[in-house]
């Protein structure tokens, strides 16, 4: 798979897929913030190669039906069963990793409240971005949040 950091190894969210990984963002600005990554190698950029390749309309059929009918939709699921967002957000930049991978991004009217922390959504009925790049929660919340996703994730 594409190299990701070293130390986003451990937001791996251990859903087992066939095409996809899928990871909790460490920017959790927006409560249950997650990406999905493809598993295959040739999903990322090369220097001189075509972007194409990793781009999101390079997916293979079974990455496309898996994402959409299987990966999203669980994801969508177990975030509803914990936080109930009032809608989600879907981002497929590779502005900073050229590899294929799509951002889900719960969006939420009110705030919600986790682990003694207060998640508010201050660009609700806006684009996600930019966010609060400075809100940041303690690593121990962090691993929480993502082993309650894990954990809904059956």
């Amino acid at each position: 798979m594409g190299e990701v950091k070293p130390d986003y190894e451990r937001f791996l969210i251990t859903a087992e897929y066939r095409y996809w990984k899928v990871y909790l963002h460490e920017q959790q600005q927006y409560l249950g913030r997650v990406y999905v990554s493809a598993k295959r190698d040739d999903a990322s950029g090369f220097a001189g190669t075509a972007y194409w390749r990793h781009s999101f309309q390079a997916m293979n059929k079974g990455e496309c039906e898996e994402l959409f009918e299987i990966v999203m939709p669980k994801i969508q699921y177990a975030l509803c069963e914990l936080w109930l967002p009032d809608r989600f957000n879907y981002a497929e930049l590779e502005n900073e990793w050229e590899h294929l991978h799509v951002h889900i991004i719960p969006r939420y009217k009110a705030p919600r409240m986790f682990d003694g922390i207060t998640f508010t959504d201050t660009r609700w009925g806006k684009n996600y971005a930019p966010y609060d790049k400075a809100f940041k929660v303690p690593k121990e919340t962090l691993m929480s949040i993502r082993d309650k996703i894990q954990q809904a994730l059956g």
